[in-house]
């Protein structure tokens, strides 16, 4: 298409400049043969000419245009062809998708509940697709000079692995840059790791319309796959060597190569939930949803044949876009996808998607909080939707309802909205609610008045929290009209309204001053009341007309005691004498102080101007506001900086976005906090952070709000994680810490610096003893938490072992951290992971690495022994028990494979690393080791597992009663 649109602008800029005195146009085509101009014509694509056949005619009469033609017709063949040649140069197969369907997921009882059910993918549409995983010569080429980042690899021939979707992404646009196409993926800024790797793109924006480079979708993906899915014929555990093999080396013919094995692939698509339904054109769900989850296919030379298949959509641990792995790649498609589909959990089907830009961190520039919200409605389903900047992972909720929902406005304690269902300037009846600000809006109450409209929530001197709100909020411009509207409050508590109160008449519904000495409205006229001397609002007050009189809406008082009034106007004269020039209708933001001078004015970002300005609550000098295009669609929400030079930073962006309201929690005082840092105090966790490192951030929270009175502490992997119960040691109060992947180079370092010396009460560490695993050193560790500025943070103050010096446990609840629902479930009963019951698996389960690592390198053994060893030397003489813990897996490892457990070794080396540890209890008296593995020869039932090596909820309380009698006895 992009060519098409480049001939056709060419080829009516000929046209346009027919009756020019240029003659070089009118150079003879040497070699050409006679020209049928006709043909040319009815070959070009739809709309390039006009319709009208009158007009056709004339234009073809014209030598110019036949010449033009000529032109256009080899410029087209000369352009297809270099395209063709492209193509076949970067091994780009095409893919004859139009009107073809394929299933997504599966409908095997036994397969992922997020692989199910089965939906079906209609495309209308073709594409183009890598026969080939992106190698590491191709990703070097382009990715050194345009970031720094080159990949390791033995051969430029092997796959490029060992990288983010970030970095997929970022090379997908450098080839499109390099082959003159416009990019799929747009983005505010980078943020890179140590290595240079991506691991963040604020504003990240995926555009299906383009046409360009970009990774398959997930539809695309599988659709390609089927032709060529041959287990004989891919690099798996069975004939790979566990190692990368150069890309298609294994395959037949011109056709689609290691789609199953090799190397695991990224796809395109957020991972979202399926249906039992048909989806055209379908790119995945809208965002990531809480965990900010993205799906990988094909499996890698890592698993076994049998257990890759096509619906098959993730890894070992949860994917994000900042992780990776040596065995994940990817291949990249081309081509643009004309009316793409999105799918929420929910089902519900989008051609069109809300986008949040800002990250959390930005906002926190700005609030100096990460308790942010930010609220608004979605006029093109006429929803609230809102987006919670607490959490690393940004989505869009929307409250699916059937009610009409205008000027939301969150509570002072955050948790719910406020509502009504007619807009300023529109008079007539309105109702006003109330609902839990969550995907569900539970607890929905109405007030049950004549008419309310407009809500503004207050905290009154006494503490009680009120609902202001107006009778009547039309146009203000008669007196007798105004005034026969009135003002009121009504007390809310407790999920319900009180009785409400009429505070006075008139529509003042942009807001009341902090101190009862102002109240302001618009919509036609800028009016105020104020008090008289000794008097309050309600008592004796002066309405006034400010402004001059001339026209003013979307008013909105601050709430900081400044007294300031925020509006639009409509290029006003008063307006144009105070900014100095002129100005198109709200096209400028304007602030007047407590007495309605003018103050202050800035200006909209170039082609839009404001709407649906508002104070952010809780902010000092910021504003909210709707940005609309010169269409007049509201497509942007803004943060807009009024202490400064009134930048503004984008929020969210879509179809229409309207009535946002910014919140922030002010409940945390920064002065209070002993002029801590809180851009970095317990700040354990960031945008771009590991899944692994946003668990360790709960248990950060779990460390500081029990330090003092913690006796034991579980900390290890996530077999640990899932396995042990706090609440179910009953000889001691327990904490657990452990979290998914952890080493034991981590469980040293938390062992050093947090948990020995800084909880007093600490009477014995429980730590996981993962054998199959002690081929990691501290590889997990530095790329997981090395950047972390939390960390980096107590590294610089020793630690705190001169003193903790604030609340940490309030500092720290404050900043960043997972989503509500996803924090319950990783702090369940003081941090264990709540997992249901999936039990163990295959009968013949897949041992994911190579089973004879332990004889290939010796390094990691070694590397964990010390490690260990390490740790008891560090409580040998405090009075602190060790306790190392192996925890069962399932037991067809040990029965049905040469492995010891899912990540091997052999049992020869899992034995000789087990006699390692038994010499280690002999030299240190306060290490025990409880193991409920044995080999295999466990008791553990089917019914008590998670999943292959992860105990299920059954699971952890049969283990956590017996861990207590150990304890007990010790």
């Amino acid at each position: 298409m992009r060519l098409w649109f480049v001939l056709s602008f060419f080829l009516l800029g000929l046209v346009a400049c027919s009756n020019s005195e240029s003659v070089a146009l009118e150079e003879d085509i040497p070699g050409e043969a006679p020209l049928d101009t006709n043909a040319v014509i009815d070959s070009l694509p739809e709309n390039i000419l006009p319709s009208d056949s009158l007009l056709r005619d004339s234009l073809l009469k014209d030598s110019l245009l036949k010449d033009s033609l000529a032109r256009v017709d080899s410029l087209l063949k000369d352009s297809l062809a270099r395209m063709d040649s492209l193509f076949d140069a970067r091994a780009l197969l095409q893919v004859q998708a139009k009107d073809l369907s394929v299933e997504l997921g599966t409908n095997l009882s036994d397969a992922r509940v997020n692989e199910r059910p089965a939906m079906k993918v209609k495309f209308s549409y073709d594409f183009r697709l890598s026969r080939h995983e992106t190698t590491c010569g191709e990703f070097n080429a382009l990715m050194k000079p345009a970031t720094g980042l080159a990949v390791e690899c033995e051969s430029d021939s092997l796959p490029a692995t060992n990288v983010t979707y970030y970095d997929a992404v970022l090379f997908a646009n450098e080839r499109s840059k390099s082959d003159g196409f416009d990019t799929a993926y747009t983005y505010l800024s980078k943020v890179f790791d140590s290595e240079k790797h991506c691991v963040n793109l604020e504003g990240f924006v995926y555009h299906p319309e383009v046409e360009s480079y970009r990774l398959p979708s997930e539809a695309e993906w599988v659709l390609a796959a089927k032709s060529v899915w041959n287990g004989d014929r891919a690099w798996t555990a069975e004939n790979s060597d566990y190692r990368l093999h150069t890309v298609c080396t294994i395959s037949s013919g011109d056709e689609f190569c290691d789609m199953m094995g090799n190397a695991m692939e990224w796809v395109n698509d957020w991972f979202g939930l399926f249906r039992d339904t048909t989806v055209q054109n379908y790119v995945g769900a809208p965002d990531g949803g809480t965990l900010a989850q993205r799906i990988v296919k094909g499996g890698s030379y890592r698993n076994m044949a049998s257990s890759i298949s096509l619906h098959s959509r993730g890894d070992v641990y949860t994917v994000t876009s900042s992780t990776r792995a040596d065995y994940v790649g990817f291949r990249l498609a081309f081509g643009n996808i004309p009316d793409a589909t999105w799918m929420g959990n929910n089902g519900k089907t989008a051609s069109s998607r809300i986008t949040p830009l800002a990250n959390s961190t930005s906002l926190f520039a700005y609030s100096k909080t990460y308790k942010t919200k930010l609220v608004f409605r979605n006029d093109v389903s006429g929803n609230l939707a809102f987006i919670d900047y607490s959490s690393g992972s940004l989505t869009v909720v929307e409250i699916e309802d059937t009610l009409e929902a205008y000027h939301p406005e969150i509570s002072p304690d955050g948790n719910r909205v406020a509502f009504c269902t007619k807009y300023e300037g529109l008079g007539g009846k309105s109702e006003l609610y109330v609902r839990d600000l969550n995907e569900n809006g539970t607890n929905l109450v109405k007030l049950e008045v004549e008419s309310a409209a407009i809500p503004r929530w207050r905290i009154l001197d006494n503490g009680d929290t009120v609902i202001v709100y107006v009778t009547d909020a039309g146009n203000n411009k008669n007196d007798a009209d105004f005034f026969s509207a009135s003002t009121w409050q009504v007390p809310f508590a407790n999920g319900k309204f009180g009785v409400p109160q009429k505070l006075f008449d008139g529509s003042f519904h942009g807001g009341i001053g902090r101190d009862n000495r102002l109240a302001v409205t618009g919509s036609r006229l800028l009016r105020a009341r104020v008090p008289s001397p000794g008097m309050t609002l309600a008592q004796s007050s002066r309405d006034t007309v400010w402004y001059n009189g001339e026209q003013a809406c979307n008013v909105s008082l601050a709430q900081d005691g400044s007294g300031r009034t925020l509006f639009l106007d409509f290029g006003s004269a008063t307006g144009r004498s105070f900014v100095g020039k002129r100005y198109a209708t709200h096209q400028r933001l304007l602030v007047a102080d407590s007495t309605g001078t003018l103050v202050q004015s800035v200006g909209a970002p170039s082609g839009y101007t404001f709407d649906h300005t508002e104070w952010g609550n809780g902010f000092q000098n910021a504003a909210v506001a709707s940005l609309a295009n010169a269409g007049g669609a509201h497509t942007e929400i803004v943060l807009v900086d009024l202490s400064a030079e009134g930048n503004t930073l984008i929020l969210a962006k879509g179809e229409e976005l309207w009535h946002p309201n910014l919140w922030s929690d002010k409940a945390f005082e920064i002065q209070e906090q002993a002029s801590l840092d809180l851009d970095s105090a317990c700040v354990y966790m960031t945008e771009s952070s590991d899944i692994t490192t946003w668990i360790m951030k709960v248990k950060m929270d779990i460390f500081w709000q029990y330090r003092d009175t913690a006796e034991v502490v579980i900390i290890g992997s996530s077999r640990s994680f899932s396995g042990v119960d706090p609440l179910g040691i009953q000889s001691y109060f327990a904490i657990n810490m452990a979290y998914s992947a952890e080493d034991l180079a981590a469980t040293s370092h938390f062992i050093k610096n947090y948990i020995v010396p800084l909880m007093p009460k600490l009477k014995v560490i429980v730590l996981t003893l993962d054998y199959d695993r002690w081929y990691v050193k501290a590889e997990n560790w530095n790329n997981w938490f090395s950047n972390i500025p939390g960390y980096e943070y107590d590294k610089h103050h020793d630690y705190w072992k001169d003193g903790v010096v604030a609340d940490m446990y309030a500092i720290s609840k404050n900043t960043l951290g997972p989503s509500k629902e996803d924090y319950a479930v990783f702090s369940y009963n003081r941090g264990l992971y709540h997992t249901m019951t999936n039990g163990w698996g295959e009968d013949i389960p897949e041992v994911s690495v190579d089973s004879n690592w332990f004889n290939v390198d010796r390094s990691g053994p070694e590397f964990n022994l010390l490690s260990l060893k390490h740790i008891l030397e560090e409580t040998q003489n405090i009075g602190v028990k060790i306790v190392g813990a192996v925890f069962p897996q399932s037991p067809n490892y040990y029965t049905q494979t040469n492995a010891w457990g899912r990540y091997g070794p052999t049992r020869s080396a899992a034995r000789e690393m087990q006699d390692s540890v038994a010499k280690l209890m002999e030299m240190y008296p306060h290490f025990t080791v409880f193991d409920e593995y044995h080999d295999g020869l466990h008791d553990y039932t089917y019914e008590e597992f998670g999943n292959e090596d992860h105990l299920g909820l059954l699971g952890a309380k049969k283990l956590t009663d017996r861990l207590d009698l150990l304890l007990k006895s010790l």
